[in-house]
């Protein structure tokens, strides 16, 4: 079977996505039983599409289709274990999502709209992982913003959603007009738009020791377009503030569109390889990014904001992994994540009922320094155990053994909860059990991620004096925080304590910061219709509901 047909037969699954958003413009509203049947099929397509897709790639390798276009730009289909992985999520992702709004909205005015705009992002995605040249990944990028806008105000009424999305996109904006840079310069350089030949020829020019300065602007551009397409620190605000939008899209937004952030680092993996700041970048603003969106968390009341903040910290933990050079470990998180955070938003509904019907009762912590000291260090034990069964070199993967190091902060406070308590032998024992599996876990996956991914990546390098640095400082804040986090017990009652628990929760006003910035861009006339508004909208309620109008 000829290898480009094969490429571009991987189309047909986002156009039947985009079959189902056109059938949408004739059925819009209540009841649209015709694209709920072609929503239906074009979920099972596109499934069936990812699983041949990986066949043939298993078979036969990298796929890539003829170019559509001029001048090397244009249209062209790249099929590797990267797009697999990524395109087979999406799938996944998007039956469950699309089924799930079928009965969430059923009865809604424009159910038929919120599915035809629901189809048309989760395509613009699609086309996204499987882009094979940098004009088709750039029209893919702006398309998949512009139909999450569109969802982002379903609700034309509702001014929260209306500022969360403007916010959005301002930063979106912003965030092509770094990737445009990027391609542009790129293209500048190699005279092509095709993937494949870039990456070729940034190989060649490394191996033969050949220096492209051009690359290191494209790469921090790139990083740029990253952080602000995955809601990193500190234009984050918005990404906690669109839960006024149904809770598919929030299941799709957090589970699919943040993690095109990553995908474009990973997918230009070697051109970071050639660059010496922007992983330093990476490193930085992801690390802190995921230290501190993980402790604002902690602090939240409402389900939705503290699964927001989750996400944010989860990106950031994912680009900081990349620009440790550790794809295949970012890509592992990645998709991990994405299935998390999507059975997460489709049952926050529930999360209440389940807390109630809970019997199960939490011990009460000691406070002794003794048993949180054997907590820690049967966590060190653990993970350095595992590091020599795998035969980890401690000078070549470095990055690693750090990144290893973080999750490992995470299981020691496992330990020290279930010894530094009052708590049965069983729940030491379950501790135990569940920190091993964690551990086993992240060293077996991270082998096979980079055994399916090798041939898309660069090799791991040692890193440099810098980026040791960059790793030693962020290891000692994640261990700090832990360790405060570990004797939280003893210092609950503290009222210094107490006062920062109120800063952390507000995000240390960063967000406020950011959105008085983005507000002073609205027009005065915007401002007056949207409290006008809200003002009619009040007195409509008073007068439905008012104490006169009621029945004696």
């Amino acid at each position: 079977m000829n290898q480009s047909f094969l490429a571009f037969a991987v189309l047909l699954s986002p156009l039947v996505f985009v079959l189902t958003a056109v059938t949408s413009w004739f059925q819009n509203g209540i009841h649209p039983s015709l694209v709920k049947k072609v929503a239906t099929a074009s979920t099972v397509v596109s499934i069936l599409i990812a699983a041949l897709s990986g066949f043939f790639v298993a078979n036969y390798g990298a796929l890539e289709s003829p170019l559509i276009g001029i001048d090397q730009l244009g249209l062209s289909v790249r099929l590797d274990a990267l797009s697999i992985l990524m395109l087979a999520m999406i799938a996944l992702i998007g039956f469950v999502v699309v089924r799930f709004s079928m009965n969430y909205l059923d009865g809604d005015a424009h159910h038929g709209a919120f599915i035809g705009r629901l189809a048309a992002t989760i395509a613009s995605v699609q086309l996204l992982v499987i882009s094979g040249n940098l004009a088709l990944l750039f029209v893919s990028w702006v398309l998949t913003s512009m139909s999450l806008h569109r969802l982002l105000v379903f609700y034309k009424d509702r001014p929260g959603a209306i500022i969360a999305a403007r916010k959005k996109y301002i930063v979106a904006r912003i965030g092509d007009a770094c990737l445009l840079a990027a391609f542009t310069l790129l293209y500048i350089q190699f005279n092509t738009g095709n993937l494949e030949v870039i990456f070729q020829e940034i190989q060649a020019n490394l191996a033969s020791g050949s220096s492209l300065l051009a690359l290191e602007a494209v790469a921090v551009l790139l990083v740029l377009a990253a952080l602000l397409k995955s809601a990193q620190f500190p234009t984050h605000g918005w990404l906690v503030e669109v839960m006024e939008t149904p809770t598919p899209v929030s299941a799709l937004l957090h589970a699919g569109l943040l993690n095109a952030g990553p995908f474009l680092i990973v997918r230009m993996a070697f051109v970071l390889e050639a660059s010496t700041y922007a992983p330093l970048i990476l490193i930085s603003v992801g690390g802190f990014t995921a230290l501190f969106a993980s402790v604002v968390f902690l602090t939240q009341t409402s389900v939705k904001t503290a699964l927001g903040y989750s996400s944010v910290a989860h990106m950031g933990f994912s680009l900081m992994t990349c620009g440790l050079g550790l794809y295949p470990a970012a890509m592992l998180h990645l998709v991990a994540h994405s299935f998390y955070k999507a059975h997460s938003f489709l049952s926050s509904g529930s999360v209440i009922e389940v807390i109630r019907a809970s019997k199960v009762t939490s011990s009460t912590r000691i406070g002794s320094p003794f048993r949180i000291a054997l907590g820690i260090l049967l966590a060190l034990g653990l993970y350095a155990a595992f590091a020599l069964a795998w035969g980890i070199d401690p000078q070549k993967e470095l990055a690693l053994l750090a990144l290893g190091a973080v999750i490992i902060m995470g299981l020691s406070r496992l330990f020290t909860t279930a010894i530094d308590s009052n708590g049965s032998l069983k729940l030491m024992s379950q501790a135990s059990l569940l920190s091993v599996l964690v551990t086993a876990a992240f060293f077996t996956l991270e082998s096979g991620s980079h055994f399916l991914l090798s041939s898309q990546i660069p090799e791991l390098a040692i890193p440099n004096l810098l980026e040791i640095i960059l790793i030693s400082i962020l290891l000692l804040a994640f261990g700090v925080t832990v360790f405060l986090q570990i004797i939280a017990p003893n210092l609950s009652a503290k009222p210094s304590y107490q006062a920062m628990a109120i800063h952390l929760k507000n995000g240390l006003y960063a967000n406020a910061i950011f959105d008085r910035m983005v507000r002073a861009l609205y027009s005065h006339k915007y401002e007056i219709k949207s409290v006008l508004t809200a003002e009619l909208s009040e007195q409509k309620n008073m007068r439905v509901y008012s104490p006169e109008k009621q029945p004696a």
